[in-house]
């Protein structure tokens, strides 16, 4: 938010500089980030001067280009200046850019040079109004009038404004400090705290008069839920036009357009108290009511930007007799705003309800100036002050009669919230002792009230505007950062006890160790967002959208649900560094992911409400190796991604026997696996379906893995390290070429062995596959190798033939393998 330091002294009277405001600022929580010194006119006219035109004649070698001799009024030889507007004539008093001015378009910045051009010398340029930044015509030079005097300066001519913009992050807890009075409030605080003078001086509104007690709009309210309190004013016989230039200048120097004279002042109240308004045209306001209600679903209603919107049956609207005017604390219509045509306008000052407010901006996906104060929580009490302070400047600027009384609806005071606070519960959280009436003293410099007062403690009532402040510990975090945090001495004592493992530290430690392989084996670590895109889990068998945990008031539409599965967010960063030309991607990330339970099943028992659980997810895609002189260029394999896999779970603990791989269908994976360890599923791999891959723009092949981690760590609980001495014996090899079905696959084989024998079988690996000619229809050719071993004694011939005859007999009972 930005603040200006001369706005900012309208109220506060005070001895720092911009620089120092800004570091008094940071130290009681409002962080200013930065201090620009800035103009009401970009480059504040530096270096442009009113000169008079002395003579003008044709340039003799162009049809459209004026010779100029220019008097700027410094005594010396009028300036040469080419000139190519066609209005430019004898006598004019113009805006001269002398050389080595420069002029701002935008973002774009030049310098004026001496030039030639056509031949003949040029000292400066006449300039347009869009060439300076005082309007947007190019339609010819500014001619100024008559009685402009040669040799003023540009900047006192236009009254140009100087001053320093603090850019003030306000966090969302602090809302009462989302205006200029609301921040030097805050400020004097500090500066009583820091015993350095000060005045803080609110703008009253004690000349407020209504000057026709009778007539006026009224006002009816069916939902106060929605809106517990709506005030407002009727102001009859106003003139709209241009705002006066202090108000201009102070609605510029923060970044806001001028309109006309009674939106800037709506605007410029904003920024004052922090308290959005609005004004209606009162001619509009059909039946002369205001009816706050809702409208029925799916009602058209066109806001200012020209938008049509359809309402929710719960957007909060502010209504004449028949039709909607505005969205409630969020938007205006495109009908009701005030124009210059305007005569008679509606003053509205509301507090609505922040619920209301925060979901209708939200379904609507604005954020605007008002929404963003509403949905944080104005000050309900403060609605009349900033109504009789916006209609005295309207008076004062546009005339205007007030007519009728304030209508003022509100059913339910809201009344400060009282708060006890315990003093030994104050030097306890700080750290330090501090003196009570020090604690009193800043009470009261944040206008916090001491109702009651006793030897342990205080009762006290917080202003309404402090809607962040309920508990104790509230008041003590203010009490703190008034204080200020570097007035908290450092201990010279240490304390310490002996550290220990706990369950989260190995659960780091594991996580650090396998990280730190995955990193060496190439692979790159990516961290995404945990909420997504609902729209991935709308038709979704595996992931269904009833599982997933959605936000009451998402950001955006687009980050509505937390994710079930790791692999959405894999994907975007796949498409993100594919779309910049990095093709060869090996990606990791260990995140959570969330599940809405109801009804879920997990070990025979139906579970309730939501789970979250730490899941470690792999991609890659692209080739494994790129092109050189020692290696082919080879394409990453779902097998690659395999051996990862195995790579983790061996380095957890996990033998090879212990990992077993399965066959699964899903609509995630065109071909994928399951991945179970002690009979407990801890994962699963593949290829990531076409489909999906279509959603985010990749046109090659993807192979994913998702691993839950919260499980590995409880199976390798299981896992017993034993120490094996390397047997003395050799293994014995021994190879079979087997012709089986297509359908058969290398899991199945191995499963059968290690059933035929489990004693003497330590290996067995598939190293050729063949389809092709010279076999059967619907056949395949698998070469497996077998690797033997006795711990205790050399296998002799008739061992080794024993053990190669029962597997090749169970393989051909039970897949129908047949010897090649």
């Amino acid at each position: 938010m930005n603040i200006s330091y001369n706005w900012l002294k309208d109220y506060l009277e005070f001895d720092l500089s911009p620089q120092q405001t800004a570091d008094a600022l940071t130290s009681i929580g409002l962080e200013t980030g930065s201090v620009e010194e800035i103009q009401t006119i970009k480059g504040g006219l530096e270096g442009l001067v009113i000169g008079e035109i002395l003579t003008c004649v044709k340039h003799p070698n162009s049809d459209h280009l004026s010779l100029t001799s220019v008097n700027i009024g410094d005594g010396s030889e009028p300036l040469k200046i080419v000139c190519g507007a066609p209005n430019v004539a004898t006598g004019q008093k113009v805006i001269v850019a002398t050389v080595g001015t420069k002029l701002y378009f935008g973002d774009d910045e030049i310098t004026i040079k001496r030039s030639k051009i056509r031949g003949e010398e040029s000292f400066g340029m006449i300039c347009a109004e869009d060439e300076i930044g005082i309007g947007t015509s190019h339609d010819g030079i500014i001619v100024l009038p008559n009685n402009a005097v040669v040799g003023t300066l540009a900047k006192d001519y236009y009254n140009v404004k100087s001053d320093f913009v603090l850019e003030v992050d306000i966090t969302p807890n602090r809302i009462d400090a989302a205006s200029h009075y609301g921040v030097a409030r805050d400020l004097a605080a500090y500066l009583k705290q820091a015993g350095k003078p000060h005045k803080l001086t609110k703008p009253s509104v004690n000349n407020f008069k209504i000057d026709k007690p009778q007539g006026g709009i009224d006002v009816v309210v069916e939902n106060a839920e929605a809106c517990p309190r709506y005030s407002g004013l009727t102001i009859r016989n106003v003139l709209v036009k241009e705002s006066p230039d202090w108000l201009k200048n102070k609605l510029l120097l923060i970044g806001l357009r001028p309109i006309n004279n009674i939106v800037d002042i709506t605007n410029f109240i904003l920024h004052e108290t922090g308290h959005p308004m609005h004004a209606f045209d009162a001619n509009h306001i059909d039946g002369n009511k205001i009816i706050i209600r809702t409208l029925p679903e799916g009602s058209k209603f066109i806001t200012l930007d020209e938008q049509e919107r359809k309402l929710n049956t719960n957007d909060l609207m502010i209504c004449n007799a028949n039709n909607g005017m505005c969205i409630a604390g969020v938007f205006g219509g495109l009908q009701s705003g005030v124009t210059e045509k305007t005569t008679d306008v509606f003053l509205e000052s509301a507090y609505f309800n922040p619920t209301w407010v925060r979901k209708t901006a939200r379904r609507h996906g604005l954020n605007t100036d008002s929404s963003f104060r509403f949905e944080r929580g104005t000050d309900p009490n403060n609605t009349v002050y900033v109504l009789k302070r916006a209609a005295m400047l309207i008076k004062e600027i546009a005339g205007g009669e007030i007519e009728g009384n304030i209508r003022d609806i509100y059913p339910t005071k809201t009344e400060n919230q009282q708060v006890v606070l315990p003093l030994k519960k104050v030097n306890s959280l700080i750290g330090k002792e501090i003196s009570k009436e020090t604690i009193k003293n800043i009470l009261q410099s944040l206008e916090i009230e001491i109702e009651n007062e006793s030897a342990d403690n205080l009762t006290l009532r917080i202003p309404t505007y402090r809607v962040d402040v309920t508990r104790d510990v509230d008041v003590i975090e203010d009490i703190l950062r008034i204080y200020g945090y570097n007035n908290v001495d450092f201990s010279d004592s240490l304390k310490a006890n002996l550290s220990y493992q706990t369950p989260t530290d190995r659960k780091h430690k594991l996580q650090t160790l396998v990280s730190e392989q995955l990193t060496a084996s190439g692979f790159d670590e990516i961290m995404n967002n945990s909420l997504t895109k609902k729209s991935y889990y709308e038709n979704n068998e595996t992931y269904p959208l009833n599982r997933c945990v959605s936000l009451l008031n998402p950001l955006s539409n687009d980050l509505g649900v937390m994710r079930q599965t790791m692999l959405y967010g894999g994907l975007e960063s796949i498409a993100y560094n594919r779309n910049r030309k990095h093709y060869d991607l090996h990606f990791y990330e260990f995140g959570n992911c969330y599940f809405f339970d109801a009804g879920r099943k997990r070990e025979d028992k139906i579970l309730s409400g939501h789970s979250e659980e730490t899941y470690l997810g792999l991609w890659i895609c692209g080739d494994s190796n790129s092109k050189n002189w020692a290696a082919s260029q080879t394409e990453t394999s779902v097998f690659q991604l395999k051996a990862h896999i195995e790579n983790i779970l061996k380095r957890m603990g996990f033998t090879k026997n212990q990992i077993i791989f399965e066959a699964i269908e899903s609509d995630i994976y065109s071909t994928g696996m399951s991945i179970r360890t002690h009979q407990q599923q801890v994962g699963n791999f593949g290829i990531v379906s076409g489909n999906i891959l279509k959603k985010f723009d990749i046109d090659t092949d993807v192979f994913f893995a998702e691993l839950n981690w919260d499980t590995i760590l409880k199976e390798t609980t299981k896992s017993e390290v034993r120490f094996s001495e390397i047997s003395k014996y050799p293994p014995v090899s021994r190879d079979l070429a087997l012709l089986i079905d297509k359908s058969i696959t290398f899991e199945q084989i191995e499963q059968v062995a290690k059933k035929s024998e489990r004693k003497l079988l330590k290996e067995i690996s598939l190293f050729d596959v063949y389809e092709g000619k010279n076999l059967p229809e619907g056949k395949k050719s698998y070469a497996v190798n077998f690797m033997l071993q006795d711990e205790e004694k050399t296998l002799n011939d008739k061992q080794i033939d024993a053990v190669m005859q029962k597997i090749r007999l169970n393989l051909e009972k039970e897949l129908g393998a047949q010897l090649r």
